[in-house]
């Protein structure tokens, strides 16, 4: 999913406010004072001190992260400009609103020594500095000047935090979520730092660490935007569309123009089918924000785009060199790429698609080759034929789970989804359970085979969780790809189970990896190399998979044959399901239901059959992919 840096139309229109509220004082006290000096420097002192307590009236009252407060002062700054307004004593009032907004401070100060005020005036001068840099898109002097005021007092949880948001935008995660956690070190109640460290963890793939944070910053302020914003985003890819739904339409009760909002209502609607729906929701977006550039991009995976759409090219082009955030550009770039390759422009698609990889990279921990091996390695030493023969005592003799397995982008979306066009089955989409029970339980499911304690355990949990989603259905497919890396753990805990195994050419699969956008966490799929590495160990598990699994548990799906003549494999996989042939079966594009992967668009379409063999328009580019042969194609 996408980044939620938020709408600041409020924070304009209050900013715009005070200024003209200022130059309405200003004029009035005009009025009535002489040319006096004295008389002159006494009038500012009394407008500063409306001005400020008309900032606690009215601005406190918004929900200010760092980017709504350097846009309310901004246009504040600006407005006053316009004004006429002298600039001396528009900067010493832009600062003193930024401080009075960074510090919350709305009391008198209590005595202080010379020395104190001193320092004090220093430090909030340099956090008015850091966030005019950050305001001008100065990302690398804000981060600096925000250091330099961290050196000169003890932490601040402000600077800290608004140290973390500028990292952010230089594509600095790690380290951005460093500050996030030091802010919280210091005022644990900070929302904005929970909020933030939140979104952050996403971004770099650890999504369910994500929700926590979200929650807690809720916990702290129920009525955050922003928090229920990325919360809304970091459920939908823990598949819970529903909640994220019910959240959207939280904020839009509240805040109607809310752009990231019906962005993400958008990015819900085109996987669900309704693609008109999704597309006027972006178009809205655009309306009220044309620089919203995941409005713009989500607008090229609704359909193929045609010459006849340069326009969206032109504009597209314009906001990826805007000075978005890395996050945000690559989300762009993977979206021009997309255009490029839809038109058949293939030299400047990779370009792009090289682009937003190395962009998305800077969110992602570097892929582990020899880690992965050894996983590999292991999963093969544990699970041998002989120990997955029988069922042991603690499995479970249900069949209810369907298990589609396969690397990313090989087919696996179209085969659930053509299974849960039979009326006896509903299509999960992807769980995660056992990833997340790998974690849980990594000594004993990697190297020891899992004993009757935990067999029982994980198979009373895999029930519950299906059963919460779909208490009715006799049968449920579990599509998580990476779910091939443990159908030996699942063996041993379901042994009656039907696993179907999507084969795609190896060359096509791994390129459409390449062409998108997903978590930090696919770590492998941002570079060709890693890539190359990524297949082979898979095939490598899956051969071990195929030779150790009893007869009837596990059957390979072809996509190639599978989108040439679709009813003959689709009458195997009925047949090996031990389900009757349907007709639904055929008209899968037909079928209402949620698609949270990169195919919604795809597995909408009758056949989709131009993936086949597209590996060739780019042979010039994808030199370490070349060595997986092309058999397949």
């Amino acid at each position: 999913m996408l980044l939620d840096w938020l709408d600041t139309r409020d924070a304009t229109r209050v900013g715009t406010a005070l200024a003209d509220d200022f130059v309405m004082d200003k004029a009035a006290g005009a009025r009535v004072d002489s040319q006096d000096t004295r008389v002159a420097g006494a009038l500012l002192q009394r407008l500063l001190q409306t001005f400020l307590q008309r900032v606690d009236r009215e601005a406190r009252s918004l929900e200010l992260n760092l980017l709504k407060r350097a846009k309310l002062a901004n246009s504040f700054k600006w407005r006053l400009l316009e004004k006429g307004v002298e600039p001396q004593i528009v900067d010493e009032l832009t600062r003193a609103l930024l401080v009075r907004l960074s510090t919350g401070r709305t009391e008198p100060r209590p005595a202080e020594s010379r020395g104190a005020a001193k320092r004090r005036r220093s430090s909030e001068s340099l956090l008015a500095r850091a966030n005019d840099l950050f305001a001008a898109k100065a990302y690398a002097q804000a981060a600096d000047t925000y250091r330099e005021l961290l050196q000169l007092e003890s932490p601040s949880a402000v600077a800290c935090n608004n140290l973390g948001a500028a990292l952010c935008k230089l594509g600095r995660y790690q380290e951005a979520e460093q500050q996030f956690r030091r802010a919280i070190g210091i005022k644990p109640s900070y929302a904005d730092a929970h909020c933030n460290l939140g979104t952050a963890l996403r971004w770099r793939g650890r999504v369910v660490e994500s929700e926590a944070c979200l929650r807690h910053a809720l916990k702290l302020k129920p009525t955050y935007i922003d928090a229920q914003l990325s919360l809304s985003t970091t459920i939908l890819l823990l598949s819970r569309w529903d909640e994220a739904k019910s959240l959207l339409a939280s904020v839009l009760r509240r805040a109607p123009r809310n752009v990231t909002a019906l962005v993400s209502l958008g990015q819900i609607a085109g996987p669900e089918g309704r693609f008109d729906e999704a597309e006027s929701l972006f178009k809205r977006a655009i309306e009220i924000d044309p620089q919203a550039q995941a409005a713009w991009a989500g607008l090229v995976w609704l359909r193929r785009m045609t010459s006849a759409d340069r326009a969206w090219l032109e504009r597209a082009e314009q906001i990826a060199v805007g000075g978005l955030a890395p996050l945000e550009e690559a989300n762009i770039r993977y979206a021009i790429g997309k255009f490029y390759d839809d038109v058949g422009d293939f030299k400047h698609a990779f370009q792009s698609y090289r682009r937003a990889n190395e962009l998305q990279k800077m969110a992602a921990e570097p892929y582990d080759r020899e880690a992965r091996t050894r996983f590999v390695d292991d999963m093969r030493r544990t699970y041998t034929a002989p120990m997955l023969s029988a069922p042991g005592p603690g499995a479970s003799d249900s069949a209810r789970a369907i298990f589609v397995v396969g690397m990313p982008r090989s087919g696996t979306s179209l085969v659930e989804q053509i299974i849960a066009s039979h009326p006896a089955v509903k299509g999960a989409g992807e769980f995660g359970f056992w990833s997340d029970a790998i974690r849980r339980h990594e000594k004993a499911i990697r190297h020891e085979f899992p004993g009757e304690s935990l067999r029982r355990t994980l198979a009373a949990a895999y029930s519950r969780a299906l059963c919460a989603r779909y208490p009715d259905t006799p049968r449920v497919v579990d599509k998580t790809p990476f779910n091939s890396d443990y159908l030996g753990v699942i063996h041993a805990v379901f042994p009656k189970a039907r696993m179907l195994y999507v084969r795609r050419s190896p060359i096509d699969t791994c390129l459409s990896c390449y062409f998108q956008q997903f978590s930090a966490d696919l770590d492998f799929t941002m570079d060709l190399a890693d890539l190359a590495h990524y297949y082979r160990e898979h095939e490598r598990l899956m051969a071990h998979w195929r030779s150790v699994l009893p007869a009837g548990t596990l059957l390979e799906v072809r996509y190639e044959e599978l989108t040439a003549d679709p009813e003959p494999p689709t009458r195997r996989i009925l047949e090996f399901l031990g389900l009757e042939w349907n007709e639904h079966c055929l008209d899968f594009h037909r079928t209402e239901r949620p698609v949270m992967t990169a195919s919604f668009w795809q597995v909408r379409q009758e056949i989709y059959r131009r993936s086949g063999g597209r590996w060739r328009n780019y042979k010039g580019s994808i030199g370490p992919l070349l060595s997986l042969g092309d058999a397949d194609s």
